[in-house]
């Protein structure tokens, strides 16, 4: 409701005051017997005006309307999915679907439990259940080898009933019956080939110079190519110590130790037959377990793709700023646009989203692998609702790996712009080391006083070198030192990269 006034003088007829004294809005109230007035007067003292005074006021109402969303039933899809790894990105990650979605905790769910009551029936013990023939036994597989949609909606169906997910799996096999693959199978191919690519970079630019820069300001020269080994040996390093962590299971009981088991079949070994049960579903077996594994080889294995992501988001920033120096150019395709309003530009965009989709990934895997070690006593629930997002940070590692492999495949160095904009300084490093060498006096010295606040230029640096006491064999070779040749073993390094991962890795594989 709004309300305005303007006062007058009893005495006046004139106004003589247009003061609005308020302007507020408030709900009309729903009441049938409950009048609300309109142009309606109001007399009322105010001593300011020193007098009596009359004001005439107009009430009405404001109504504000709210454009609402139109109501639907939304279905699933690309469009409609919250995360965008189910929709905008679901290309580059649904090779994650089978393993840790619904239907992959559903399925692997089945695969256990008929994997179980196959081993039940070699016991012999276990006379409840007796050996299956080679036709239940193909009937039984099958099961697991046929398992579809279909089957994974009827148990999500029996779930409701059940309210337990774990025992609608018990009874869609009763009715019928009337490793960690995620990453073996999807992470690591595309973890090898961005290791790859990498190296391939390096041995192909192994010779090009390129000024390095520490704090950001010029400094010894390097090449690219062992810039870049040095980022293929990081990953390459931290790649296999993710395939270092042991995958474990327990399948010890209500609270691992095997109370029911014993009572019913007290002259079975349950520890042994559970430990070859286990390591035959390819898992390490974990014989100190509560109700559930503890999880702490789940926070090695994210901790240990953390830190591969880590570095390969300080590879993405150096990429991109290699880009920005010009060191770097990218290869566009027919029809692509870098700027909306500006069409020369060509943005790094595949390194920013691969950065930004690893400091995603690195938040949520940093969650569960925080979180995932701990379980009151003997067990509680938060873990099941946080395991159900392991898809989440694998699918944006993913994501950004493939990312970065794209962006990579786009570069092309540009070998000319070193040697362009070269500052000859760099060579005080090694003047400067040589001076020490045969014992020349203040050699930082008068380097410092050479070079700071001065253009230092191929003419400088030789007048320089010529006036120094060093011997004739010494004094040539520093003359015929240049900013592109003074890089070290720098190619060396890079020529080699692939050679020095391969026999590491040869080693450990003994």
């Amino acid at each position: 409701m709004e309300f305005t006034a303007a006062a007058s003088s009893l005495s006046s007829r004139v106004l003589n005051s247009t003061t609005q004294f308020s302007c507020f809005t408030a709900p009309r109230l729903q009441k049938s017997s409950f009048y609300i007035p309109s142009n309606s007067s109001l007399h009322f003292s105010a001593p300011f005006f020193g007098g009596d005074f009359s004001c005439r006021c107009t009430i009405k109402d404001t109504v504000t309307s709210i454009p609402k969303m139109a109501t639907h039933d939304f279905e699933l899809s690309n469009l409609t999915a919250l995360s965008p790894l189910d929709g905008r990105y679901w290309g580059k990650v649904k090779d994650l679907s089978p393993y840790l979605s619904e239907y992959g905790l559903i399925y692997f769910r089945v695969l256990v439990e008929v994997k179980w009551l196959l081993k039940l029936s070699q016991i012999p013990e276990v006379s409840e259940v007796p050996n299956f023939s080679e036709e239940a036994q193909i009937y039984l597989q099958g099961l697991i080898d046929g398992f579809n949609m279909d089957d994974a909606l009827e148990v999500k169906n029996i779930e409701k009933v059940t309210n337990h997910d774990v025992k609608a799996v018990e009874y869609f096999l009763k009715r019928k019956c009337q490793s960690h693959p995620e990453i073996a199978k999807v992470i690591f191919p595309v973890m090898d080939e961005l290791i790859t690519e990498i190296c391939n970079m390096a041995e192909d630019n192994a010779s090009t110079p390129m000024l390095s820069r520490t704090h950001g300001q010029p400094a010894s020269p390097t090449t690219l190519g062992k810039e870049m080994a040095v980022f293929s040996a990081r990953l390459n390093e931290q790649r296999h110590e993710i395939s270092q962590v042991k995958i474990k299971g327990k399948f010890a009981g209500a609270v691992g130790n095997y109370n029911a088991h014993l009572v019913a079949y007290p002259g079975v070994n349950w520890p042994l037959i559970a430990k070859e049960f286990v390591e035959s579903l390819g898992l390490c077996f974990n014989p100190y377990v509560t109700q559930i594994e503890p999880h702490d080889y789940m926070a090695r294995l994210f901790h240990a793709i953390m830190i591969f992501n880590t570095a390969l988001i300080d590879f993405d920033r150096d990429i991109w700023g290699y880009i920005s120096l010009a060191y770097f150019k990218q290869i566009t395709k027919a029809g692509e646009i870098g700027s909306s309003t500006m069409p020369h530009k060509v943005n790094p965009i595949d390194f920013e989203n691969s950065e930004g989709n690893l400091g995603k990934a690195n938040g949520g895997l940093s969650h569960l692998s925080e979180k995932l070690p701990i379980s009151r006593w003997q067990r509680d629930l938060t873990d099941s609702t946080v395991l159900r997002n392991m898809g989440e940070g694998l699918g944006h590692s993913l994501l950004a790996y493939k990312s970065a492999l794209q962006g990579i495949r786009k570069l092309q160095a540009l070998i000319g712009m070193y040697l362009m904009c070269v500052p000859w300084e760099v060579l005080a490093e090694p003047i400067q080391t040589v001076m020490r060498r045969y014992g020349v006096p203040e050699p930082y010295e008068k380097l410092k006083e050479l070079t700071r606040g001065r253009a230092v230029t191929k003419e400088s640096i030789r007048e320089f070198i010529e006036g120094l006491a060093l011997p004739k064999e010494t004094k040539s070779y520093l003359l015929q030192l240049t900013p592109h040749t003074y890089v070290g073993a720098a190619i060396e390094l890079g020529k080699s990269v692939n050679a020095t991962m391969n026999l590491v890795n040869g080693v450990r594989a003994l």
